[in-house]
C-alpha cells in the first residue's frame, strides 16, 4: 500500500470479548484455539493447539521446526511460570564451519559475513528446535485435554494445506530467493520454473501442499511429543538433517528437554509484571520500564513525557544489552498469541522459524520447515553469546503476563526482532501508566527503539511528542506500512476485574492479524 494511499485511510480494528478469548497473527489460528475453548479445553489447551495449528497457516513465521518461550498464570497455582522451549547448538557442532569472510554490515552491531551464509540460510543454520517439546510440556503440566485432541485441528489443517493468498505471495516472494535451493522447499512454496504460484482472478480457493507435513502430524499426534525426539520420525528428522549436513543428530534430538522455570517478575506502580527471563528480552524490558521511572504516568493518551521516557530508557537499555550480551539488528519472522480462559488461565506465546522461512530448509521426509537459531549467536570468537556447541543464543522474545491485587490483569507479547520490546513496554505502560484501554492503546501510534540508528516514530504521533524526542536523541518518521509492518505485531489480552471479562486486541496495521472468543 503506497504512502500517499495510507495517508488518506484511517484503518482501525475492533477488539474481540468473550469469556474465554485467543488474539493470534493468523486470525485462523484464533479460531482454532477459541473452539477448543468452546469443548471444554482452558487457556493452555487452546494455545496448544494453536500453536501446533499455525504451522499450517503461516509456515513462514513458525511451525514445528522452530522454538519458542510462553509466560503462563495458573489459576490452580495462583502464579506464573514460563516455559523455555528456546534452540541449543548441537552438541558436535565445530564453531570454525562460521569461518568470518568479511566486515558486515556498516552497522556495528551486525555480525560480520560468514561462509556461504552457513549461520542465515541451509542445514548448518539449524539449531535443535524445542517447540514440540515445549508444546508438550505445557499441556501436561498445565492443560486438561489430550494431546492427541489439541492437535487434530493442526493435523486437519497440515493434510488440507496452506490456503494461498495475496499475503502469502508476497511472504513467498520474498523467500524466493532461498527457497529455490532446497527442493522440498521449492516443491511446495514455488511453481516448477521457480515462480511464486498465483491465484486465478475469480479468486478460487487453492491449498498449497506443504511436502509430508500432514502425514507428519498424524505421526506427532499418535506418537506423543516424545516422538518427535525419540521415536522413528525423529531418526526421519536426524536422516535428513545428517544428509544435508548438519551437526545436530540423534542423540540431540533425544537430550532436548523444555524447560519449566521461573520467571522474571518485578514491582511496577502496583503491579507485577511476569515476563521470561534469562537469555530473552526480559530483562532489557525490566531495565526500561525500571529507567523510565515516574514520567509515564499520567491520564489519557500518552504525552511527549512519556514517549521520551521511553525512548531515553530504550536506548540506554539496549546499549547496555549490546555491550554485555550481544545480539543482531535483523528482520525476524516470529508469531505470537494470547490465550486466556474463564477460570483465570492466561498465556502469552512467542514462537518462531527466526528468518522468513527460518533456514528455508524443509526436511524431505517430514515436511518439516526448520529453523535457523544459529543466526542468533555471535560469530565472533570469545564473547557471552558466540558460537559454541551445546549453547542456548539471546534473542528478543519477551512474552509477559501482568498481575495485579494478586489476579491476572492482561497478558502482552509480540513478534518483530528487536521490535518486540518498544512495543510491549509502550503498550503495557499505557494501560498501567496511562489508564488506556487495550482498544484504545492499540490505536495509539508509537516509536519504535531498537539501541541502533534513530528513534522511529510513527509519522501520526503529534508534533510536541517529536519534537520532545528529537531534542534528545536523532529521530526519523516512519508510516503506516502493511507490508512490510512499520512496527511490530502484538497481541494482547486484558481481564477485566469486575465481571471477568476478556478483551483481546492485536496490531492495527496486521491484515491477517485476529481473534476469537468462546
Amino acid at each position: 500500500m503506497s504512502e500517499s494511499l495510507t495517508r488518506q485511510l484511517k484503518i482501525t480494528k475492533q477488539a474481540v470479548r468473550g469469556k474465554g478469548v485467543v488474539v493470534a497473527q493468523n486470525c485462523r489460528a484464533a479460531e482454532v484455539g477459541a473452539a477448543i475453548l468452546r469443548q471444554g479445553g482452558n487457556a493452555i489447551d487452546a494455545a496448544v493447539a494453536t500453536g501446533m495449528a499455525i504451522g499450517a497457516l503461516e509456515p513462514w513465521m513458525s511451525g514445528i521446526g522452530g522454538v519458542g518461550f510462553m509466560t503462563i498464570w495458573s489459576a490452580k497455582e495462583g502464579r506464573a511460570w514460563t516455559v523455555d522451549y528456546g534452540p541449543i547448538s548441537a552438541r558436535k557442532l565445530d564453531p570454525a564451519t562460521y569461518k568470518i569472510v568479511g566486515p558486515g554490515p556498516a552497522n556495528p552491531f551486525a555480525w560480520p559475513d560468514i561462509l556461504e551464509q552457513r549461520n542465515e540460510v541451509g542445514y548448518h543454520s539449524i539449531a535443535v528446535p524445542g517447540m514440540v517439546a515445549g508444546l508438550g510440556k505445557a499441556l501436561e503440566r498445565f492443560g486438561t485435554m489430550k494431546w492427541k485432541d489439541v492437535l487434530a485441528p493442526g493435523v486437519a489443517l497440515a493434510e488440507r494445506g496452506m490456503e494461498l493468498d495475496w499475503y502469502m505471495q508476497v511472504m513467498i516472494a520474498n523467500g524466493a530467493k532461498h527457497l529455490t535451493k532446497y527442493p522440498a522447499s521449492k516443491a511446495a512454496y514455488l511453481c516448477d520454473d521457480g515462480r511464486v504460484p498465483a491465484n486465478d482472478w475469480q479468486g478460487t480457493v487453492r491449498h498449497l501442499k506443504l511436502g509430508n507435513l500432514g502425514e507428519t502430524m498424524r505421526r506427532l499426534a499418535e506418537g506423543g511429543p516424545r516422538e518427535y525426539y525419540e521415536g522413528a520420525l525423529a531418526r526421519d528428522i536426524a536422516a535428513d538433517l545428517q544428509a544435508g549436513g548438519s551437526a545436530i543428530s540423534l542423540d540431540d534430538l533425544k537430550n532436548y528437554e523444555a524447560r519449566i522455570v521461573e520467571p522474571l517478575s518485578f514491582e511496577h506502580h502496583g503491579v507485577t509484571i511476569n515476563v521470561a527471563g534469562g537469555l530473552t528480552a526480559g530483562p532489557t524490558l525490566r531495565r526500561t520500564i525500571e529507567l523510565a521511572g515516574a514520567a509515564t504516568k499520567g491520564t489519557g493518551a500518552p504525552d511527549a513525557a512519556f514517549f521520551a521516557a521511553i525512548a531515553e530508557g530504550m536506548h540506554t537499555a539496549y546499549d547496555e544489552r549490546l555491550k554485555t550480551l550481544g545480539d543482531k539488528p535483523t528482520d525476524t519472522c516470529t508469531t505470537h498469541f494470547c490465550a486466556a480462559d474463564s477460570e483465570g488461565n492466561m498465556v502469552a506465546l512467542t514462537q518462531t522459524l527466526m528468518s522468513l522461512f527460518g533456514s528455508n530448509v524443509m526436511l524431505p521426509r517430514t515436511g518439516i520447515t526448520m529453523n535457523n537459531g544459529m543466526l542468533w549467536f555471535d560469530p565472533e570468537p570469545d564473547r557471552p553469546n558466540s558460537i559454541a556447541p551445546a549453547k542456548r543464543p539471546l534473542c528478543n522474545i519477551c512474552p509477559v503476563v501482568v498481575v495485579k491485587d494478586g489476579k491476572p490483569w492482561f497478558c502482552i507479547g509480540a513478534s518483530g526482532g528487536r521490535r518486540i520490546v518498544p512495543a510491549v513496554a509502550q503498550l503495557a505502560l499505557m494501560q498501567i501508566d496511562r489508564g488506556l484501554d487495550v482498544e484504545a492503546a492499540f490505536h495509539q501510534p508509537r516509536i519504535d527503539v531498537s539501541g541502533v540508528g534513530p528513534i522511529r516514530v510513527n509519522r501520526d504521533l503529534p508534533d510536541a511528542v517529536k519534537k520532545a524526542i528529537a531534542a534528545r536523541l536523532p529521530i526519523v518518521e516512519v508510516g503506516n506500512q502493511i507490508s512490510p509492518l512499520g512496527f511490530a505485531n502484538p497481541s494482547c489480552i486484558v481481564r477485566d476485574p469486575v465481571t471477568g471479562e476478556l478483551t483481546g486486541m492485536n496490531e492495527i496495521m496486521s491484515p491477517w492479524a485476529g481473534g476469537a472468543a468462546q
